[in-house]
């Protein structure tokens, strides 16, 4: 145990959702543009209050699979693998997703059933033996990053909240449980916001995060060098460290150095999320001498070769 004790504990695991009320069709819910992020939200909540923290299980992707909605879980810590599986066996996880549902969606009442499976693994069989459960998590890694739209419905619930926030003044229950960060008062300056602009070159650039455009632009032309700003960037992301960048390397070698840079770069965004800015992709380019690619990103190339 201890040798692979400085290796991080993943696991996965499906969690099954039906509704017990014939009117209410989770996957029609969650398939509807307008429904979608109100389905989102509670499970966000729901999932946040089993492990007592928002960070506690990553949802990689939510799959409609009449009558079940069905979500693919990703655990990092066995600690809150392990609270999850206490809030689930207890009807606790059930309680909660049901009350979130009820408010997110403005209902009276949403029944649910629940089902948990690892892979072949129906673990509802074998709750009280929390060791086993945790066994069969941890043997299903993940085969998937976080889908684009779980990242998308993640920000838009962010900036629903930070708006909610600002309009009533105070810290809304849903900030609460979502261990959202008061606002700073503006005349301290947000030191939990990146930068607003950074200088490139003499000029002054306004700091965003990255877009799906910037990161295909990037796995196109950064060409070998990807693992170099891959490097660069892991100073302060954990989710590049040297492992990671060379099991990137390995496993996407046959689909060749676009693959590679694209997964490297969304590894950086998946765990950063809004912290994953032009500004620190820009000061990676620079210290590897990247500049004309830095220069593409920024928009300072002219366009009169496009036809």
């Amino acid at each position: 145990k201890m040798a692979g004790s400085s290796a991080p504990w993943i696991g996965s695991a499906y969690l099954f959702l039906q509704s017990t009320c014939k009117t209410i069709v989770l996957p029609s819910l969650y398939e509807s543009s307008q429904k979608k992020p109100s389905v989102f939200k509670a499970l966000k909540l729901a999932l946040a209050d089993s492990t007592g923290s928002v960070n506690g299980v990553d949802m990689l992707k939510v799959h409609c699979s009449h009558p079940h909605l069905i979500i693919q879980l990703k655990f990092c810590k066995q600690e809150n693998c392990r609270r999850f599986l206490r809030s689930y066996r207890e009807g606790v996880l059930q309680e909660s997703l049901q009350n979130h549902l009820q408010l997110s969606l403005a209902m009276t009442t949403v029944p649910l059933e629940m089902e948990l499976k690892a892979g072949n693994e129906h673990l509802d069989n074998m709750l009280k033996d929390e060791d086993r459960c945790l066994e069969c998590i941890y043997r299903e890694k993940p085969d998937r990053l976080r889908d684009e739209e779980i990242t998308e419905l993640e920000e838009c619930l962010q900036s629903l909240i930070v708006h909610q926030s600002i309009n009533n003044n105070v810290a809304v229950k849903d900030c609460e449980s979502l261990n959202s960060p008061p606002l700073p008062h503006p005349a301290q300056g947000s030191s939990l916001s990146p930068q607003a602009t950074f200088i490139f070159q003499g000029q002054q650039f306004a700091n965003r995060t990255l877009s799906p455009d910037d990161h295909q632009k990037f796995a196109k032309l950064v060409s070998k060098k990807w693992k170099q700003v891959g490097r660069s960037l892991q100073k302060n992301c954990r989710a590049l460290r040297d492992p990671v960048i060379d099991n990137l390397a390995l496993e996407y070698d046959r689909e060749g150095l676009y693959e590679q840079a694209y997964q490297m770069l969304l590894r950086f965004i998946q765990s950063e999320g809004k912290k994953a800015t032009i500004a620190r992709l820009i000061a990676a380019l620079e210290e590897n001498g990247l500049i004309s690619l830095a220069e593409e990103l920024l928009g300072l190339h002219s366009n009169e070769d496009c036809s």
